[in-house]
């Protein structure tokens, strides 16, 4: 018994499950990781970055009166990027499978038509055609189940309605990130290829990918008119 829990010791066999979850990156484990992570969260420097977080979100097409979701919304740094498009007539649904980070979201009182909603992305349970707009920022990598969660994505989404996934680093360098923390070594961004790929497969069209050394975006509309 040569593994240490917050609560105790842990026995062999539980060990090397935990281990074997850990390899895996199953949700439980991940999950676990954000929430113990919400409170510093914000203290990360690519989160202070206000001007890379306007620079990414310049590329949201959202007009006013939009009903968005914003996937992934973690303690809610980039809402406030998403708030001012949508405007007083428009409606955000902040959504996170991480109760913690959710709840330091709240905790800073946005102002706004705005709603926290705690699920998984793979199941929403949220009605068809819902929003204009999906903005997944710094979240994509963690989908445990890509496919299934652009085609929920889908799902929610008007005809016609944009995808939006961001981060305020390139590509390479998230993956580098993510490859060192044990938690969430293997919940990487696709390359180009397999990107547009998945985001065909799930019934998206228009996909506009932009990878350099301060960001990376990805758009995509749902087919239909």
């Amino acid at each position: 018994m040569n593994l240490h829990a917050r609560g105790g010791l842990l026995s062999e066999k539980e060990g090397k499950g935990l281990a074997a979850a850990n390899r895996h990156g199953g949700k439980a484990v991940i999950k676990t990781y954000f929430n113990e992570k919400a409170a510093t969260w914000d203290d990360t420097v690519a989160e202070k970055d206000v001007t890379k977080l306007e620079a990414l979100a310049s590329h949201l097409d959202i007009k006013p009166g939009s009903t968005v979701l914003d996937v992934g919304t973690g303690t809610g740094v980039f809402l406030p990027f998403i708030l001012s498009r949508v405007g007083r007539n428009g409606r955000l649904v902040a959504l996170d499978f991480a109760e913690e980070m959710l709840k330091r979201a709240r905790a800073k009182g946005f102002e706004g038509n705005i709603e926290y909603l705690t699920a998984d992305i793979a199941d929403t349970q949220l009605e068809d055609e819902t929003f204009d707009a999906v903005v997944c920022y710094s979240s994509f990598p963690h989908f445990q189940d890509k496919p299934a969660a652009l085609h929920e994505i889908n799902r929610v989404l008007k005809k016609g309605g944009k995808l939006f996934i961001g981060h305020s680093s390139s590509r390479a360098t998230i993956n580098e990130i993510h490859r060192q923390i044990p938690e969430v070594h293997e919940d990487l961004i696709p390359d180009e290829d397999e990107m547009r790929n998945m985001l065909s497969a799930a019934g998206f069209e228009d996909v506009t990918i932009c990878d350099n050394r301060d960001s990376y975006f990805a758009s995509a509309s749902r087919t239909g008119i």
